[in-house]
């Protein structure tokens, strides 16, 4: 009897728990309490900390491979699909589908603004190299400076599968922590006269344009650069769901069912490969801290992209629309309407910096391009 309750209790979770184990689950309950009660990034951050509750929990066998006859755990099989790349490239069927290519067609120049917020993805790629991070793994660390979820995952499971937990939670945090960490910056970088600068409003677009955009955008960057087909392609097949008219079904499904599945899928898949051997160590730490400076790093080179073009245009240009060239897709365009509204009520920047939101957003897709060209 006494031997047999022994192994009942050795065989229990308990037996093999450890402090690591604890840490593990307190940091993903701290990430459940700001996805529920702070709605950080509830979408994705919810499932990401209750994967991550669930690879912590030992003995259970959902994150064990199959073994002979015995199949693998739930989260194996999950994990599969994000170590394989499917789950970010279908949640880009979803993202297109939602994205208004419009603001950006009306003002193609903000497409500089897109391009110049990614320079903080090959800035920090540099200095994660000085301080010690292989090449494929300095690029999945700069990737976070996208302020692209979807991208960011989808070029770590291809590089370096095993910092997949703590980069995900590092571009998904920061994400959140946009109307926080972008106003410093783009105050500090610019004058009360830049940010009081009222720009006309932008010109109509015609439906044309809007079904030509997608097909143009897709056949030029896959034949300048054919590693972004995958990212680029499933972003703009959704798009020309939404701007075509003639798949209203399939625009609503990309939109609803089809993002919300895989998003389930890919934050339990992401959260169950932060288990503690991974996660707890000094690498994490400078992942959230050069995730971080990435970010950073991003909005002010687009907002000195953006003073740039002030004194070129004449000061037609309000700098503060640079900072929406990050990929953070609406919540960055709607801090730069607040920072302008605080200097002028009549300052109404949406639009012109939805603009550069959403070229932040493609160009993001070929800056990963350019990353998985460089490393295969």
């Amino acid at each position: 009897m006494a031997e047999a309750l022994s192994e009942f209790v050795m065989s229990t979770g308990f037996a093999s728990l450890g402090w690591q184990h604890l840490v593990m689950i307190a940091i993903s309950l701290i990430l459940m309490y700001l996805a529920i009660e702070k709605k950080f990034e509830p979408m994705l951050l919810l499932p990401i900390s209750f994967g991550m509750l669930l690879a912590n929990l030992p003995a259970t066998g959902l994150t064990s491979p199959p073994t002979g006859d015995t199949p693998g755990g739930l989260l194996y099989y999950l994990n599969f699909g994000a170590e394989t790349g499917p789950y970010p490239l279908l949640v880009f069927f979803g993202v297109g589908a939602m994205t208004d290519f419009g603001p950006l067609l009306a003002n193609p120049s903000t497409m500089l603004l897109g391009a110049a917020a990614q320079s903080g993805i090959f800035i920090t790629f540099f200095v994660s190299l000085l301080l010690g991070f292989e090449p494929l793994e300095s690029a999945c660390v700069g990737v976070i400076g996208a302020a692209d979820g979807p991208t960011s995952i989808y070029i770590t499971s291809k590089f370096a599968p095993h910092m997949l937990g703590p980069v995900a939670v590092a571009a998904y945090s920061y994400m959140a922590l946009v109307p926080i960490i972008m106003p410093p910056i783009m105050r500090g970088l610019t004058t009360k006269e830049e940010r009081s600068v009222i720009m006309t409003q932008s010109r109509p677009v015609s439906k044309a344009e809007r079904i030509l955009f997608p097909i143009i955008t897709t056949v030029v960057s896959a034949l300048l650069l054919p590693s972004t087909a995958g990212l680029i392609g499933s972003l703009m097949i959704g798009n020309l769901f939404r701007e075509s008219g003639a798949v209203e079904r399939l625009n609503k499904t990309a939109q609803n069912e089809l993002t919300n599945i895989v998003t389930i899928f890919l934050g339990l898949a992401v959260g169950s490969s932060a288990t503690a051997e991974k996660f707890l160590s000094v690498k994490t730490l400078q992942i959230l801290f050069l995730g971080l400076f990435a970010f950073s790093a991003g909005i002010a080179c687009g907002v000195f992209l953006g003073k740039l073009m002030y004194k070129l245009s004449g000061g037609k240009v309000n700098p503060l629309i640079g900072a929406a060239g990050i990929s953070a897709v609406p919540m960055a365009a709607r801090v730069c309407q607040q920072v302008g509204l605080e200097e002028d009520p009549n300052n109404h920047l949406l639009m012109h910096a939805m603009g550069a939101n959403v070229a932040g957003q493609i160009a993001s897709a070929v800056a990963a391009g350019v990353m998985m060209a460089i490393f295969g």
